[in-house]
C-alpha cells in the first residue's frame, strides 16, 4: 500500500514539472512496476461503455455515452486542472468527416468534487456510472457516427494507464418520415378526386394612403384543419403568404395577422400543431411603393388535413379600388393563442402553475423605514426644526386650563401631518389601477429620468444655499386663513401650512422618495409606505413633545449645524442625481455613463463633502468656523473612508474579468459589466439567453430546466441579486451547471419587428400596443404569471411547460435562494 501511495505521489511530481509528453508512458511504466511488486494478474478494464442516440429534430441528435464503473474505481471529468490525472476526452468522427458537425461541447453529469491529497487540487470524478452527452447536426445520408474516448481510472491504491475505446452511434431510422411519405401519397389521391374542403373570400381594408390590409377569410368543412403560419416544424405544412411574382410596386409588412387557432399534439408527426377549425381570418399588411397600383396578387400555400392532407395553392387578386377604410393598426386576435405562439412559442393555458404565482412585495417595511429616516433628516433642517418648540408651546399654552385638550390637539396635529403626505400618494394608486405597468414605464422613461437628474441637481444647489425653493405665497395665505376656522378643521390647516412653508427643505427629500418609489418594484404601495414613514417621523415629535414638554429642554439650540445638515443633504442629492442619468443611459444603451465615469463622479462628489466637513469648502449660508467639532471631524473621516471604498471599485476580478462590484453601490451604480475597459454582456460570465424561444429550444436540447429571470436595466434589486447573490459559490453552481438562464428585460426600449407589434388585452382590461421588447416581456410576465414586479424568478420545465415551484422575487438570503433552486431542480429530475 505504501509503495502505491509513493508512486502516485511521484506521478504528482512529474505533473508538477509538466512532463505532459511522457506522462502516459510513465503511467504505463508505473502500472507495470506496481504489478511487479504486488504479483502478476490479468490486465482488465473496470469501465464498460454503452452508447445510445436521442433524436432532437430531423437533423439534430444527442449522442449519449454511458460508462458503468466498477465499485471502488473513479473515472475523471473532462475538465481536470493542469497537473492532475488524465481527463476523459471524446473525439467524434474522422478529421475530414463532413457528414455531421459538433454543436458546442460534450456535457457531463454532476459527479463528485474533492480536494485530492495526492494531486493537491480540486478534482471532479465519477463513481458507479457517468453519462456524457454531445449534440450533433447531421446530413440526410448519415446513419452512423464513430467516436473514440480516452480516459483514465484510479482506485485508492493505484491508477491504470490511459485507455482508448472506440464508440459507435447508430442513428435511428426515419420512421416518422415514412409515415409522412405515406400520408403524402394519400394527399395526392385526394387531390386527384378534386376534394376541396375550404372556401375562400377576400376583401381589402385601407389603413392609410400607402398601407392596406388584404383580408383572406376561409370557411373550413367540419373535421378539416388549416395550419397556422406558426405551427411546429415537422408537422403539416403551415400557411405561407407571398407575392405571386416579383413586384417592386409594394412590399409585405411582416407576416399576416391570424384569428384564433387551436393547439393540439399530433401523434403521427410527434409535434404540437396549431391549426384553424371551421373558419380562419388572415390579414396581410402591405405598403405601396407605387401609389398608381390598382391590383395586388398574392399566393397562399399550405395544407388542409383530416385523416389525410391536401395541398393548398391559391392565388388571390385584390382590387385596391374596392376597399373599406380601417382604423386598425394591429392584429384583431388580442391575447389569442396565435399571438402568444408567435411572440413566445407557448400560450398561457399551456403553462401549468403550481398555484397563484403572484409575489407580494416584501420590502414595504424597509421603504417605510427609509421614509422615516427621510422625515428625521427633514426635522434637522432650518425649515422644520425651529417650528417644533413654537408649535408645541402653542398647544400646551392653549391647553393650560385643560392639559389633556392641548395634548390631544397636538396628537391630532401630528396625525394630520401624516394624512397630508399620505394624500400625496393617492394619484399614483389611480394610475396603477388603470395600468399595472405604468409606474415601471414611468421609472424607465428616458426623458423622465433625465428630468429627475435635472431636478435633483436643482435641489442640490438649493440645499447649498444658492437659492430658496418656495411654493406660491398665495397657498400659504389660504392655508393660514383656514387655521382661523378653529377645532379639527383649523388643526388640519395648521398641518397643511407646515407642509407648505417647509417645502424648501422637505421638497428635495420628498422628490428623492417619489423618484425612488417609481424606480422600485412595488410602485404606488411603496410610495405610500415611504410617505407614511416620512409623515410619521415628521409628525411624531410634535405629539411627543406636547405630551412631555420637559423634553424640549434636551433639544439642541438652532444654529449653524442646521445649515450644515442642509449642505450635506445637497451633496447626497447631487450624487443621487447621477443615478437617474445612469438609468436613462442604461435603458437607451448610449454608453455615456458607464461604470468608470460614474465612480469617478461619485468620488469627486464625496471628496467634496469630506473637504466641506473639514471646513476646506464653504457655501453662502455657512457660519464662520473657529474650531472643528468632534462630529464634523468624525463625519469627515467617515466620508473620506467612503471615498477610499469607492476607489476600490476599480479592482478587477480575474475570474470574471470585470470590476469587483461594491455592495453599498449595488443598484445605484451601473452593472460592472457595463464598462469601457472590461465590458461583459453576460452576468458573471454565465451563459445567458435574452430570447425566450432560443433559450427554451436550447434547454430542451440539453435536458435542463429553465430559470426565467424577469429583470430590468434600471432595476435596483435585480443588480443586488446579480452582483451579490448570484456569484456565491453555491448559487453560481446551480445557475452555471444546472439551469438554462433566460433574462428578459422589461424596460428594453429596442423596437420590436413589425410582425410582432400587436395589440394585446391587459389582465385588468384595456388594450396595449406592444412596441418594444420591454413591452413584450412585461406582457409575458403579467399575462402568464400574473406578476409585474422585478426581479421575478420562475423555474420552468421546457418540455412540459410546467412551473416547477412557487416563483420568488428579491431573495437576498443565500440559503433561501439556494433552497428555491434546489427544490426546482429536484422536481425537474
Amino acid at each position: 500500500m505504501k509503495f502505491a501511495t509513493d508512486m502516485i505521489s511521484l506521478t504528482k511530481l512529474l505533473n508538477t514539472f509538466s512532463f505532459k509528453m511522457i506522462r502516459a508512458s510513465f503511467l504505463l511504466f508505473l502500472f507495470l512496476l506496481f504489478q511487479g511488486n504486488v504479483g502478476f494478474s490479468q490486465v482488465y478494464n473496470p469501465v464498460k461503455w454503452e452508447t445510445s442516440v436521442e433524436k432532437i429534430s430531423d437533423t439534430e441528435y444527442k449522442l449519449i455515452s454511458k460508462a458503468a464503473i466498477e465499485k471502488g474505481w473513479h473515472l475523471y471529468s473532462q475538465n481536470v486542472p493542469e497537473g492532475g490525472p488524465v481527463p476523459t476526452t471524446f473525439t467524434y468522427g474522422e478529421e475530414n468527416d463532413n457528414n455531421f458537425s459538433i454543436i458546442e461541447t460534450t456535457t457531463e453529469g454532476e459527479g463528485h468534487v474533492i480536494d485530492d491529497p495526492i494531486f493537491n487540487m480540486k478534482i471532479k470524478f465519477f463513481s458507479d456510472t457517468a453519462t456524457f452527452e454531445q449534440l450533433v447536426k447531421v446530413s440526410n445520408t448519415t446513419s452512423t457516427i464513430n467516436a473514440t474516448v480516452e480516459f483514465m481510472v484510479c482506485d485508492d491504491t493505484r491508477c491504470l494507464p490511459p485507455n482508448e475505446i472506440n464508440l459507435t452511434f447508430n442513428l435511428p431510422k426515419p420512421v416518422v418520415k415514412k409515415k409522412i411519405t405515406e400520408k403524402k401519397n394519400n394527399f395526392n389521391q385526394l387531390q386527384g378526386n378534386f376534394i376541396n374542403p375550404v372556401k375562400w373570400k377576400t376583401s381589402v381594408e385601407k389603413v392609410s394612403k400607402t398601407e392596406y390590409d388584404l383580408v383572406i377569410n376561409a370557411e373550413i368543412e367540419d373535421g378539416w384543419h388549416v395550419y397556422s403560419q406558426y405551427t411546429a416544424e415537422g408537422g403539416a405544412l403551415p400557411i405561407i403568404i407571398k407575392k405571386n411574382e416579383p413586384n417592386s410596386s409594394y412590399e409585405l409588412i411582416g407576416k399576416a395577422k391570424e384569428s384564433d387557432t387551436i393547439q393540439k399534439y399530433n401523434e403521427i408527426f410527434e409535434v404540437s400543431e396549431s391549426f384553424f377549425d371551421k373558419k380562419a381570418t388572415l390579414k396581410q399588411r402591405i405598403k405601396l411603393t407605387d401609389t398608381d397600383v390598382s391590383n395586388i396578387i398574392l399566393r397562399l400555400t399550405g395544407q388542409v388535413c383530416k385523416k389525410a392532407c391536401i395541398q393548398i395553392d391559391e392565388v388571390f387578386t385584390f382590387s385596391l379600388s374596392d376597399t373599406n377604410t380601417s382604423n386598425e393598426v394591429v392584429a384583431v386576435n388580442t391575447n389569442s393563442d396565435t399571438t402568444n405562439l408567435m411572440l413566445y412559442g407557448i400560450t398561457p393555458k399551456d403553462v401549468k402553475l403550481i398555484k397563484n404565482s403572484s409575489v407580494e412585495s416584501k420590502s414595504l417595511w424597509s421603504i417605510f423605514a427609509l421614509g422615516f429616516l427621510g422625515g428625521l433628516l427633514a426635522l434637522l433642517t432650518p425649515c422644520v426644526f425651529p417650528m417644533i418648540p413654537l408649535t408645541v408651546s402653542f398647544f400646551t399654552k392653549k391647553g393650560d386650563s385643560n392639559k389633556g385638550s392641548g395634548i390631544s390637539k397636538a396628537i391630532l396635529y401630528g396625525f394630520f401631518i401624516l394624512m397630508v403626505y399620505l394624500i400625496l400618494s393617492i394619484p399614483f394608486h389611480l394610475l396603477d389601477s388603470v395600468n399595472p405597468d405604468i409606474l415601471n414605464e414611468i421609472s424607465t422613461n428616458i426623458w423622465l429620468n433625465i428630468m429627475f437628474f435635472a431636478v435633483f441637481v436643482f435641489f442640490a444647489f438649493s440645499f447649498f444655499g444658492y437659492y430658496e425653493l418656495t411654493l406660491p405665497a398665495s397657498w400659504t395665505t389660504k392655508t393660514t386663513q383656514g387655521e382661523n376656522a378653529g377645532g379639527i378643521v383649523g388643526i388640519f390647516f395648521m398641518a397643511l401650512t407646515l407642509a407648505i412653508v417647509s417645502f424648501s427643505c422637505t421638497g428635495p427629500i420628498l422628490g428623492s422618495l417619489l423618484a425612488g418609489s417609481l424606480s422600485s418594484d412595488g410602485g404606488a404601495w411603496q410610495l405610500t409606505a415611504g410617505m407614511a414613514g416620512f409623515g410619521v417621523s415628521l409628525g411624531l415629535p410634535f405629539a411627543l413633545f406636547a405630551m412631555f414638554p420637559n423634553m424640549l429642554n434636551a433639544l439642541p439650540k438652532s444654529g449653524g449645524w442646521l445649515n450644515t445638515t442642509k449642505v450635506i443633504l445637497g451633496f447626497l442629492e447631487l450624487a443621487l442625481a447621477f443615478k437617474f442619468l445612469s438609468n436613462a443611459d442604461l435603458v437607451k444603451r448610449w454608453g455615456i455613463l458607464k461604470i468608470e465615469p460614474f465612480l469617478i463622479i461619485w468620488i469627486l462628489i464625496f471628496a467634496g463633502l469630506a473637504l466641506y466637513l473639514f471646513a476646506k469648502l464653504k457655501f453662502p449660508h455657512d457660519s464662520p468656523i473657529k474650531k472643528l467639532s468632534f462630529s464634523r471631524i468624525a463625519g469627515g473621516v467617515l466620508v473620506a473612508s467612503f471615498v477610499i471604498y469607492l476607489v476600490s471599485g476599480f479592482r478587477v476580478n480575474k475570474e470574471t474579468n470585470t470590476y469587483v462590484p461594491l455592495t453599498l453601490l449595488s443598484g445605484l451604480a451601473p452593472p460592472v459589466g457595463y464598462s469601457w475597459f472590461y465590458p461583459s454582456e453576460s452576468t458573471n460570465n454565465l451563459k445567458t439567453f435574452k430570447d425566450l424561444k432560443e433559450g427554451i429550444a436550447y434547454a430542451k436540447a440539453v435536458n435542463k430546466p429553465v430559470m426565467l429571470d424577469f429583470t430590468g436595466y434600471a432595476c435596483v434589486n435585480c443588480r443586488k441579486m446579480e452582483e451579490h447573490v448570484w456569484p456565491l459559490e453555491k448559487i453560481d453552481n446551480y445557475l452555471r451547471n444546472e439551469y438554462v438562464l433566460i433574462s428578459l428585460y422589461v424596460d428594453d426600449k429596442k423596437e420590436l419587428p413589425q410582425e410582432q407589434r400587436v395589440e394585446v388585452t391587459r389582465i385588468n382590461g384595456g388594450k396595449r400596443l406592444l412596441k418594444n421588447y420591454g413591452h413584450k416581456w412585461a406582457n409575458f410576465q403579467t399575462q402568464f404569471f400574473k406578476s409585474n414586479s422585478q426581479p421575478y424568478y420562475v423555474l420552468f420545465n421546457p418540455k412540459t411547460n410546467e412551473v416547477l415551484n412557487e416563483p420568488v422575487g428579491y431573495t437576498p438570503n443565500e440559503e433561501d435562494y439556494a433552497k428555491f433552486l434546489q427544490e426546482g431542480l429536484s422536481l425537474f429530475n
